[in-house]
Parts: C-alpha cells; structure tokens; sequence
C-alpha cells in the first residue's frame, strides 16, 4: 500500500477550511434584497430583535421625560438633559436593546458559523482517515494557529446534537451580552450596588423553567398518546375499541388540564403573597404595582399604616397607643366621633362586654364582635349612598365599581389586534362576539379578585370568625394572620374564572414579582460575589435555554415568550404568522371576492 505524499493529505484539509471560510462570508454578506428568502438570517435576526426591544425599553422609558417636556414642570436644560440621557442609554452598546441583539442574533451567527466552516461528523471522519494514513508529516501542519485549534474544538462537538449545539451558541451569546449589560470591567469591578438585571434575570428564569414544565408535560402526553394506541391496537377486534385518534385527544386534554390547574395554584400562591406585601411590606413590589393595587383597592393610607403598626404591636386594642391619631383623624374626615379611632376605647374581645362598649360609642351593627368598625374598613366606597355598615353591599358595590373600570380596561385589550390586523373583521359577529365575550370575561375575573378580597376581610373580622371565637383577641383578626391573610388567600382563586391560555399568561406574570418578594432582602441587595455570580449563572443559562427552546422546540414556549421569539427567530415563518395568512386566504371576504372574480367556467370546473 502506498504511503501518500504531505501534499496529497494536507491540500483537501486546507482547501476543505478555505471552502467552509469563503462560504460562511459569503453568507453574512448576502445581497438584501434575497433576505426575505431568508428569515433566519443573522442580519434579519438582529434587526428584529433590535427593532423589538427598542420598541419595548425606549416607549416606556421616554414616556416621563416627553411628558415633562410638555408639562414644563422644570427648566428647559433639565428636561432635555434627562432626555438625552434616556436616549443615551438605551441607544448605547450596554443599552437592553443592543445587548439582547447580541444574545439572539449572536447565537444564531455562532451556529450558523459552525455550520458554514463545515465540520460535520462525515468530514471528521474523512480527517481522521487522513490522518490515520498519513506517515510523513509537513512543518506546515505542526504548526498551531489559532484557526486550526478553534476548528478542533468545533470539530469535537460533531457528535453534539443540534439542540446541544444551539445551546452552547445561545449560552456563548447570552454571556457576553450579561456582560454588556451589567457593564462589568475593571471600573465597575468594586460596585457595592445592587444588581440591576436582578429582575430580568427573574422573567427568563420563570419563563425558562415553565418551557422545561411544557416540554415535561408533552412528553408525559405523548407516552399517554401511545399507551392508548397500543390498547386499542390490542382490542381493535373488540366493539367500540379506543382508536389511536381517540388516545392522542385524551393526552393533549390531559396536558392542558394539567397545565391549566398548575397556572391556576401558582397564581393562587403568587397574589396571596402580593397581596400580603402590598398590605406590610410594599417597598418588596415594585412602585407600579403598588400604585395599581392602590388605586383599586381604594383605601386610605391612614387605615393601611394601622394595620402595620397592629403588627408590630405599636397599636394594642383595649390600651392607649401613640398612634391613636390616625384613625381619630380619619374619623373626623368621616363624619365620625373620633372616639369610634381610639385603640384605648375599642373593645379587644367579643361578647356581651364588648355589646355594651358599642351601646356608649353609638356603632350599629357590630354585636358580639370587637375591633375596629366596619365602616372604617369599608372606606367611602358606599358611603354616599349611606350604606357603609353593611359589608354585603360594600362587597356589590366594589364589585360593581372595579367591573366598569375593569371592562374599560380589557375592551382596547381584546379589539385592537383584531382592529391592527383584520379591521374588517371587527364588524363579523363571529369575531365581535367572542372578543367581547372575552373582555367580559377577563373583567370579571379583576372585580371578583377584589370584592373576594374584602369579602374575606369580613367574613374573618365581623360577620362569622370573629363571632364564633369571641375570647380570641381581635388584635389577631386584624394582625398579619387574621383578615389580611384570610383576604389574601381567597382573591387569587377568582383566576379559575379566566380560560386557561390566561391563566398561564397571568401566571407567568406575576410569578417573578412573588419570587422577588419572597427572597430575603439581604440577599437581594448585597453585592457580594457569590450572588453575582449565581445571578449570571442563571440568567446564562435561562435565556439561553428560552432561545433554543425557539428553535428546536417552540410547542414547549407559551404565551408572549412563545410569540416574540418565534417573531424575532422566524419572521414570517412563524407559524402564527402562516395561521394568520391561511385565515387570510380562507376568510368569507377573499372567498366571495375570489368567487365574483371568476368566470362560469372556472365555477363549474371547481365544481
């Protein structure tokens, strides 16, 4: 057998590597105008996202410097220094556009350079071959550049799947874009700050870890899905035997209603422990959120404080307490006596004592309980219609109140993606109805979270716990564990009132808030490293996960994450964006129109 000369084994490697550089620069700079062809594209990919993100950090971002523009609330130089410096951030190259540019295009440009360099398992082999044959080796091939030694590492993932491949792409990405980000360098490297992607890294950790659920839960479908096709294939020769179509509905309905009820606890879980933090711990939400549920809730800031100093036991019922003004004053803005505010004067128990005490201050309606009057809780809800010491009404009227501005809240919600993208279909009765079905629906899962919530409250304090346990102190009924917690727990079930595509939405909304709120708050502001490090461990590894998800695996993203990396990976090869052009093409306008525009002929040969 001949030995083959250093020529014969080093020109086909060689030349094998110029081919895979030459081709992979020839598809980075592809002409425009065949992009469209193309939406994977890392140049499509990028500016997707780029356009995307911009679009979801500069709107929000601009929105107070424009409106202090307008206002004229301060100098001219101030308002267009904040501004500028709005613009300057958010344009920047740490700026949450560009840096997520980075983590989504630069993890498809890696994957598609490893394919483009062409070390694939068949051309490894036919090295290995090469090598094995070879006896006589050139001083050229003893060298080690630096493009040699990336192309072995390359060429020891060959035997990697394409998930895993994808996934160290998108992990190499995601890192130099948690780095662009955070801003980390020599001169940031002794920051004492807290981190300010703490709550990002929270949005892709839950939205990964619901696609590894999602992807759990179809393969548990799909084992379900072939233990019914093996039955029925076993009986297919008895009467009304199960058929394999019959297996597969009964695991995707399995799937769903198991994902359904998992949306619908964790949801559950999540608002109790808002809910509970916006009563005594509302630095741990954000403002916003607090702002909201204020703003709904409708309750005086006075009643709100004494309820936190009931649980620091500053406010003691039966004793005087340096507190006693704030419900004396809110009394007095009430039309009230101020003696109905004083902790001194309020009885601390229930029972025929606590009859008498109420007999002298004058309050009806609250025998054999004590505590602080209803009407205090109920705040100015009925209060002009007289019917503020009743706790049925008040929970109709907050009902009522939160529907109407529930349901002006959800109609632009559920119209305008019918109005963006089928206006038309906006007058069909068969699109119409079910969008207003829905923004019905999703008002009144809002007003029975909370009229729920207060019909709780009383429930614990007045109208049946109270009263049935009367030698328990009412500091307890309206402590952290009493009313609070009872309201709490209860509002999140009215979640079973929304379809269950919401529920996972929802779910997945409000999931980082809780878990931030949840953490201990030492360990949310500390900087040392062990924490930064576990943050950009997890962040790494999330986004990276959410991206390769996208592409090897969408059916296990749900909801906007689903969407929007679907969007900015695919493009017009989405596959809603195909549904929607299918509905386009079959709707009853192209139909009737198509139908008008063709000749007799034409009719009959359909026919």
């Amino acid at each position: 057998m001949s030995t083959p000369s250093p020529t014969e084994h080093t020109e086909p490697d060689s030349e094998h590597r110029k081919r895979s550089w030459n081709d992979f620069a020839a598809f980075l700079t592809q002409k425009p105008n065949i992009w469209p062809d193309d939406p994977s594209h890392p140049a499509q990919v990028a500016l997707r996202t780029y356009s995307l993100s911009l679009f979801l950090s500069l709107g929000p971002a601009l929105l107070p410097a424009a409106f202090s523009l307008i206002t004229r609330s301060s100098a001219p130089e101030t308002r267009l220094g904040s501004f500028r410096r709005v613009l300057r951030r958010e344009l920047s190259f740490t700026g949450f556009p560009f840096a997520i540019t980075v983590a989504v295009g630069g993890g498809v440009a890696l994957k598609h350079f490893w394919e483009a360099i062409g070390i694939r398992h068949a051309d490894n082999q036919y090295d290995l071959e090469v090598r094995q044959q070879s006896v006589v080796t050139s001083a050229f091939q003893r060298r080690a550049t630096v493009f040699s030694l990336a192309a072995q590492a390359c060429s020891r993932m060959s035997n990697s799947t394409p998930f895993q491949k994808a996934l160290l792409s998108n992990a190499l990405s995601s890192t130099i874009a948690l780095f662009l980000l955070q801003r980390i360098g020599p001169l940031k490297a002794g920051s004492r700050r807290p981190s300010a992607t703490f709550g990002l890294t929270l949005l892709f950790f839950v939205r990964a870890t619901d696609a590894i659920m999602q992807h759990f839960l179809c393969t548990e479908a799909a084992r379900k899905a072939n233990l019914h096709i093996i039955s029925a294939n076993r009986c297919r020769s008895k009467p009304n035997s199960l058929l394999p179509a019959d297996g597969d509905h009964k695991a995707k309905k399995w799937h769903q209603s198991t994902a359904a009820w998992m949306d619908t606890v964790i949801f559950w879980a999540c608002s109790a422990r808002i809910m509970w933090c916006f009563f005594y711990q509302p630095h741990r939400l954000p403002p916003s959120y607090v702002k909201w549920i204020s703003s709904l809730a409708n309750l005086d800031k006075r009643l709100l404080d004494v309820l936190r100093v009931i649980r620091s036991k500053e406010w003691t019922y039966g004793h005087s307490s340096t507190c006693s003004h704030l419900l004396t004053s809110y009394a007095k803005d009430r039309g009230y006596p101020p003696s109905w505010g004083d902790p001194q004067l309020l009885p601390a128990f229930g029972g025929a004592d606590a009859d008498a005490t109420w007999k002298a201050l004058g309050v009806p309606g609250r025998g054999g309980v004590g505590g602080l009057p209803c009407e205090f809780v109920h705040s100015v809800v009925a209060a002009r219609w007289g019917l503020d010491n009743s706790c049925l009404t008040n929970v109709g009227v907050r009902f009522s109140l939160a529907f109407v501005e529930a349901i002006a809240l959800y109609l632009p919600v559920h119209f305008l993606p019918l109005l963006l993208t089928r206006p038309r279909s906006i007058l069909q009765r068969h699109r119409a109805i079910p969008a207003l079905l829905a923004a019905t629906r999703s008002a009144t899962f809002l007003s029975t979270f909370i009229s729920s919530y207060f019909f709780a409250v009383c429930l614990t304090r007045t109208l049946v716990l109270a009263k049935l346990f009367p030698w328990i102190a009412h500091d307890v009924w309206d402590g952290p564990y009493g009313c609070v917690l009872a309201g709490s727990l209860t509002c999140g079930w009215s979640i079973l009132i929304e379809n269950a595509r919401r529920r996972g939405e929802m779910a997945l909304y409000v999931l980082p808030r809780a878990l931030k709120a949840s953490l201990p708050a030492k360990w949310l502001a500390s900087s040392r490293a062990s924490v930064r490090l576990a943050e950009r461990i997890v962040f790494v590894l999330s986004l990276a996960s959410l991206l390769t998800f996208a592409t090897h695996e969408p059916e296990s993203l749900r909801g906007l994450s689903r969407w929007t990396l679907a969007f900015v990976t695919k493009g017009s090869n989405a596959e809603f964006w195909k549904k929607r052009k299918r509905e386009t093409e079959t709707s009853p306008e192209t139909s009737i129109s198509s139908s008008s525009n063709s000749t007799p002929t034409q009719s009959i040969d359909r026919l």
